[in-house]
């Protein structure tokens, strides 16, 4: 029987990436061989960060991982579930309507794929209540953001944060 490696796929927007995020690659990575952290398009989210900004703080903010690949992709997760050959992807939850949209989304590549299998990763207690959209909902109001994100993205989010005052400040007329 020869030995196959096994690859998980950590699919997300990460806009930004978070230490909910980070702690749950760590964990993936634990119980896999390999490691993709897809940085994706989620058509239904305006984001704050472009692709290549996402990728740029998600491999900033796992740089002491070095063995987990970071990549952005487009389109279907099963397209890059089949391109990597993995045996599965991992999502972390925080709370049962997570649990609900994942069991959703499982059906639904289930479908397109049925070799598709998904893990779910419950979230440490610390980083329950922690998303992207608490984050930049927090330094929007320029509240301490630290507990949150890996040292190395709060610069990404401050400066955007103030590009974005900047610019719509600019946009006013008197």
């Amino acid at each position: 029987m020869g030995s196959q490696v096994k690859t998980m796929i950590f699919p997300g927007s990460f806009d930004p990436f978070t230490l909910g995020h980070m702690d749950i690659a760590k964990r993936a990575r634990a119980i896999c061989d390999r490691l993709v952290v897809a940085v994706m398009t989620n058509y239904a989210k305006n984001p704050f960060f472009s692709p290549d900004e996402r990728i740029e703080i998600v491999r900033k903010s796992l740089q002491d991982m070095p063995d987990i690949e970071v990549v952005y992709a487009e389109g279907l997760l099963v397209e890059l579930f089949q391109k990597e050959g993995a045996c599965t992807v991992v999502r972390g939850i925080r709370s049962e309507s997570d649990y609900r949209n994942e069991a959703e989304m499982l059906a639904a590549n289930k479908l397109l794929y049925p070799g598709f299998d998904t893990i779910l990763l419950p979230c440490q207690s610390t980083y329950a209540y922690t998303s992207s959209s608490v984050v930049k909902e927090v330094a929007s109001y320029g509240g301490d953001i630290s507990g949150m994100i890996a040292p190395c993205v709060l610069d990404f989010v401050q400066n955007r944060i103030r590009e974005a005052k900047t610019g719509s400040m600019e946009g006013r007329s008197s």
